[in-house]
């Protein structure tokens, strides 16, 4: 910078004003040029920096994906057997209380219902933050923006399962069904619950409209969790492959 002062100083001194307006457009072409290239640069590392958080977001959200497609494939497998013993459990209706077996009996009282945990704060931390604007890929956008939607569905149909068990099937289960019945005492001091107990009636709880309703509706809405689960499953499968093709 002190030579090319140095130089504009001896032009204007000699008034040679034709040959300063040379240097100085020339000085004004440098300037332009090294301005260029500082902003080429910062755009070069700008673009860097993205990729790495883009890549960041694609790992992290294949995580997720790669989870919710494991928990899902368990839950395909384990929703047709729900749907069989709820089945099985409608076929004692109407039938003779002092003929069911143990084993009808556990059946019959076996309200487990499996709390199913999908991941999605990955994914909705990218639709609902500017996240966005790393990503390049416009069909993998799309397709991040409606998943959510697919999640909320699914959790909003588990949550009207566990609805009907708790609200529906276990009280009058509870009303009708002692847990005594499991319960073998070994010391002295119980054997006053074995005389003074309430004791189970499979015969009211198998003929109250209440449970039988709830049994229905839980198949019903089992049954319908089912396909959400396949359809799910689906969705996050293109949604993996088109990250992996991504992170490629």
């Amino acid at each position: 910078m002190k030579l090319l002062r140095k130089i504009r100083m001896q032009l204007i001194a000699s008034g040679k004003v034709k040959s300063y307006m040379v240097y100085a457009l020339g000085e004004i072409v440098l300037i332009v040029i090294g301005i260029s290239i500082a902003w080429k640069i910062n755009e070069w590392n700008d673009i860097r920096k993205n990729n790495i958080s883009e890549q960041k977001i694609y790992s992290n959200l294949n995580e997720e994906l790669h989870t919710n497609f494991g928990i899902l494939n368990g839950l395909i497998d384990e929703y047709p057997q729900t749907i069989t013993y709820l089945e099985n459990t409608l076929n004692y209706v109407g039938q003779n209380p002092e003929t069911l077996s143990e084993g009808a009996k556990d059946t019959i009282v076996n309200l487990a219902n499996k709390k199913v945990n999908l991941l999605d704060g990955v994914i909705n931390s990218i639709v609902n933050t500017n996240k966005f604007e790393f990503m390049e890929n416009d069909n993998l956008k799309d397709l991040i923006i409606t998943f959510p939607n697919k999640i909320t569905e699914f959790k909003e149909q588990e949550a009207k399962i566990k609805m009907i068990v708790e609200n529906k099937l276990k009280p009058v289960l509870e009303s009708h069904v002692s847990l005594l019945d499991k319960f073998s005492p070994s010391t002295s001091k119980f054997t006053q619950l074995q005389t003074s107990r309430n004791r189970s009636d499979y015969g009211a709880l198998l003929a109250s409209r209440i449970y039988q309703n709830g049994l229905v509706d839980r198949l019903m809405q089992t049954k319908i969790q089912l396909d959400n689960a396949k359809r799910l499953r689906s969705k996050t499968k293109l949604l993996i492959k088109s990250l992996e093709d991504e992170l490629d």
